[in-house]
C-alpha cells in the first residue's frame, strides 16, 4: 500500500487498513486450522508483507507527539473560547428580557446600541390565537431586523455545548445522547449527596458514571430549566443512531431544540460547526485562532490533561473517559515531566544564587510580549517557520529556499503548482537568454523539490499565551531563569 496519496499528501490511518487486512488473512489460517472442512478452500497468503509495518512503532509515537501538540496548542486557548461564548450568551439573554419588557414600538438602548420593538402582520396573527409572540428588534443604527429570540437560542446552545464537553469529558455522540435520566444523585457515609451523570454504553459498550462539579450542575440544571420553561416536562424525542443503525425510544434528551413544530435531538455535525462558528468569529479579533478550530475531541483531550496534571491518578482519568485500557489515556494526556522540571528549576534556582545578583533582571512586559509575538509570526503560507527566537529571517522570507520551512501535509499540492510556475518562468527565461534569472530559479527548484521528503509534522512552536510575563532576561547562556513549565518549553525551543 502506498503511504501517499496521488496528490502527495501523506496517507492517514495506513497502517490500520494494512493491520486488518493482515488480521483478516490471519484468521482465515486459525479458522482452517479448526475447521479444515469448512475454512480450508479460503486460505490464501496474505497480500501485505511483513515489511509493510516496519516503523509501526515509531509511527504512533509521532501521532502521539502530534496529538500532544495539538493539545498543547489548543489549551492556552480554551479560555478565551469559554469567554466568548458566555459573553455572547449573557449579552442576547438580557437583550432578549430587555425586549419581552419592551411595548410595541418602544426604543431603548443596550450595550450602546438603539433597538425598537417591532411587531410584524405575521406576529398580530399569532396574537389572535393566544400563540406566544416572538420578540423582533431593529437595529436603529445599521436598520436590521433582529429575531432576538432565535440568537439567544443560539448563543445559549453554543455555550450549553462548549461547557458540557469541557466540564464532563464525554464523546460528543455520548453529549447527543444525555437525557433528564442520566441524573443521578449518591448520598456518601457522611450525609453528602453527590450528583452523578450516567453516560450510556457507546463506543466501548460500558456504562459509566462521572461526579458533576458544581460548574456542570449548573449547566445541567439550566438546560433542564429551559425545556422546563413553559410548565410542560422535557419532550420525549426519537433519535437515530448512525453507528448502530437504529431509533431509540421516546426519551427525554437534554440536547433538543425545536426544529419548527417539531422537537428534534441534535446531531454530532451540528455541534461541531456550532464551535467551528465560534473560532471562525474568534480568528478575526484573536490572532491565536487564525487557521486554527477546535473539535469536541479536543475539548475531552483537554479535560483529561488538566485533570492529569492536576494530580489525579491516570487510572481514575481512565474511568473517567471510559477507557478500558490506560495506556489510551495517556494518549490523550499531554503530560510534562514535573519531576525533572522541578530538579532543573532547583539547579536554576541554586546556580543564580552562588551569583551576583545583577547579572539577571525581571522582563519588561514589552520583552515579554515581542517574545510571544515571534511565534505568532512563525505562520506562512505553507506551514511554519522553524527559526530559532530573536534570529533574523536570513533568506529575506524566501521560504520555499529556506531550509527552517516545516510544509504542512495539505500544502503538498501547493507545492507542485509552485514548481509548475518556475518550470513556466525557466522555459520564458531561456527564451529571452536570462542566464542569471535562469540560475535563479535552478536554486529555487532545488530546494522546492527537496520539500516533500522533509518530515511534514510542524514542530511544536506554540507558546502558552497565559504563561505570566515574569520571567528572568538572561545574561549568561546556561542561566535560564523560569516560571512554569509552559516558559520552560519555550525558551527551550527558542
Amino acid at each position: 500500500m502506498n503511504a501517499v496519496k496521488d496528490n502527495g499528501a501523506p496517507r492517514a490511518g495506513a497502517d490500520s487498513l494494512v493491520i486488518s487486512v493482515r488480521s483478516f488473512y490471519y484468521d482465515r489460517h486459525t479458522w482452517a486450522a479448526q475447521e479444515p472442512e469448512r475454512w480450508a478452500t479460503w486460505v490464501a497468503p496474505c497480500p501485505v508483507p511483513p515489511s509493510d509495518l516496519h516503523g509501526l512503532g515509531a509511527r504512533r509515537r509521532r501521532i502521539n507527539e502530534r496529538s500532544a501538540d495539538r493539545t498543547r496548542q489548543r489549551q492556552p486557548l480554551l479560555p478565551v473560547l469559554v469567554d466568548h461564548v458566555e459573553s455572547r450568551y449573557d449579552h442576547f439573554r438580557q437583550l432578549l428580557q430587555l425586549a419581552e419588557e419592551a411595548a410595541e414600538g418602544e426604543t431603548f438602548t443596550f450595550a450602546g446600541t438603539s433597538y425598537t420593538r417591532v411587531l410584524r402582520e405575521a406576529d398580530r396573527k399569532l396574537s389572535r390565537h393566544t400563540a406566544p409572540i416572538p420578540p423582533r428588534l431593529r437595529n436603529n443604527g445599521s436598520g436590521e431586523m433582529v429575531h432576538i429570540a432565535a440568537e439567544e437560542e443560539t448563543t445559549f446552545w453554543d455555550w450549553a455545548a462548549v461547557e458540557t464537553l469541557r466540564h464532563s469529558g464525554v464523546r460528543i455522540e455520548e453529549l447527543c445522547e444525555l437525557t433528564h435520566l442520566s441524573i443521578r444523585q449518591y448520598q456518601r457515609p457522611g450525609g453528602e449527596v453527590i450528583a452523578l451523570l450516567v453516560i450510556a454504553p457507546s463506543k466501548t459498550d460500558r456504562e459509566r458514571v462521572i461526579p458533576m462539579s458544581a460548574e456542570l450542575f449548573h449547566l445541567i440544571a439550566s438546560i433542564i430549566r429551559r425545556h422546563a420553561r413553559t410548565g410542560r416536562p422535557i419532550p420525549l424525542v426519537t433519535r437515530y443512531d448512525p453507528h448502530d443503525k437504529v431509533w431509540s425510544p421516546p426519551m427525554p434528551f437534554l440536547f433538543q431544540r425545536q426544529n419548527g413544530t417539531i422537537p428534534a435531538v441534535f446531531n454530532p455535525g451540528t455541534i461541531q460547526k456550532m464551535i467551528e462558528r465560534r473560532c471562525l468569529a474568534l480568528a478575526e479579533v484573536h490572532p491565536g485562532f487564525k487557521g486554527l478550530k477546535f473539535t469536541p475531541h479536543d475539548l475531552r483531550r483537554i479535560f483529561i490533561t488538566e485533570l492529569v496534571n492536576s494530580g489525579l491518578p491516570i487510572h481514575i482519568g481512565a474511568a473517567l473517559l471510559g477507557h478500558l485500557n490506560v495506556q489510551t489515556t495517556r494518549g490523550y494526556v499531554a503530560v510534562f515531566d514535573e519531576d525533572i522540571i522541578r530538579h532543573y528549576q532547583e539547579h536554576l534556582e541554586h546556580r543564580r544564587q552562588t551569583r551576583p545578583t545583577d547579572e539577571c533582571r525581571d522582563t519588561t512586559a514589552d520583552e515579554w510580549t515581542e517574545f510571544e509575538e515571534h511565534f505568532d509570526r512563525r505562520k506562512v503560507e505553507l506551514g511554519s517557520c522553524g527559526r530559532p527566537y530573536g534570529t533574523p529571517c536570513q533568506h529575506e522570507h524566501a521560504c520555499v529556499r529556506c531550509p527552517m520551512l516545516h510544509v504542512k501535509p495539505k500544502m503538498l499540492p501547493r507545492l507542485a503548482e509552485l514548481e509548475a510556475d518556475l518550470l513556466d518562468r525557466r522555459a520564458r527565461a531561456e527564451a529571452e537568454r536570462w542566464a542569471g534569472e535562469i540560475e535563479g530559479i535552478d536554486l529555487t527548484l532545488t530546494f522546492l523539490r527537496a520539500k516533500p521528503t522533509r518530515p511534514n509534522a510542524e514542530p511544536s512552536d506554540q507558546l502558552s499565551t497565559s504563561a505570566s510575563p515574569h520571567a528572568a532576561v538572561r545574561r549568561s547562556p546556561d542561566d535560564v531563569p523560569q516560571t512554569d513549565a509552559s516558559k520552560q518549553r519555550a525558551v527551550t525551543e527558542g
